[in-house]
């Protein structure tokens, strides 16, 4: 409410972002109303008062690793593509879509609006010494305005992690949608068909769908939303593939400066779902992983 105000008297009465103030004789006021001492000062008291009611802000749980391999193990089971039941609100080829959308969002951390706008132009596929590759370049992004957006390019994955593989994903997705052209993702025609024209799959739609497989799988979906991605393929990159800060900055499109922490509200949040147990931080007989695929370590850091 603040933020329209501020618009309203800045841009629409053209009274600019100076802050309210009074003239030399004190008779006068001169500046944005919404931009006043007074102002800032409940909403600051706001703010505690809302905490101290507890009502806690609450941003999008991250998706975990685990939650994207119980719905690939769903949405590749034959037996809930019937769409002629009433429980199930997709068919074969929409599951097919979603995945991809995870998988390109989760490991390539998109945003909803950069991933839904992709064309079928803006992904190709490579083979080098019998490894798939997958290439895609955005054609627009927040941080890059001015264009020199750098591709992201993604090798085929191991396949104990099959479930976030985009190179696996988009084979599928294409052989079964037999998209040559246009938006990757689309809206849906009739029955399972995407629909002829090319229109894209909205983020209102995708949330929808979203939250709907996640009930499939037994999930709160109300915990969960677009950014959930983003966030989730950050914490995975840090905590199992071990990026360095810089490289999650350069692959996110966060600044490398580090003046602006926005990292970390997407590597540490109170509502994501925790990734050990604080009684085993110290435990002498903590269970050892499995073998990193990686780097083959097997210690309790890996």
């Amino acid at each position: 409410m603040r933020a329209s105000m501020t618009y309203m008297f800045g841009i629409v009465f053209e009274l600019g972002m100076t802050a309210w103030n009074a003239t030399g004789d004190g008779v006068v006021m001169r500046g944005n109303p919404s931009i006043s001492n007074n102002v800032s000062t409940y909403m600051m008291s706001l703010r505690r008062r809302k905490v101290a009611a507890g009502e806690t802000p609450q941003s999008a749980r991250a998706v975990t690793w685990e939650v994207l391999m119980d719905l690939y193990d769903y949405n590749n089971n034959p037996s809930h593509w019937a769409t002629d039941r009433k429980d199930n609100w997709g068919g074969s080829l929409k599951r097919k879509e979603l995945h991809l959308i995870y998988c390109l969002a989760f490991l390539c951390l998109l945003r909803s609006d950069e991933v839904l706008k992709l064309r079928f132009e803006n992904i190709t596929l490579g083979e080098e010494k019998g490894v798939s590759y997958l290439s895609l370049t955005l054609p627009f992004r927040k941080t890059h305005k001015f264009g020199d957006i750098k591709p992201f390019v993604i090798w085929e994955l191991h396949e104990s992690e099959a479930h976030i593989c985009p190179v696996r994903a988009f084979a599928a997705y294409i052989k079964a949608s037999k998209i040559t052209s246009g938006y990757l993702f689309r809206q849906t025609g009739s029955g399972d068909k995407l629909s002829a024209n090319d229109v894209a799959l909205t983020s209102e739609n995708f949330l929808e769908m979203f939250r709907n497989n996640l009930v499939d799988i037994g999930l709160d979906p109300n915990c969960y939303g677009t950014h959930s991605f983003r966030r989730g393929g950050c914490q995975y990159l840090s905590s199992h593939r071990r990026w360095s800060l810089r490289r999650l900055c350069e692959w996110g499109g966060w600044s490398v400066e580090f003046s602006n922490m926005t990292i970390v509200k997407y590597l540490i949040n109170w509502n994501d779902t925790p990734t050990e147990r604080r009684e085993d931080f110290f435990h002498p007989n903590r269970q050892v992983t499995q073998k990193c695929f990686v780097c083959g370590r097997t210690c309790n850091c890996a």
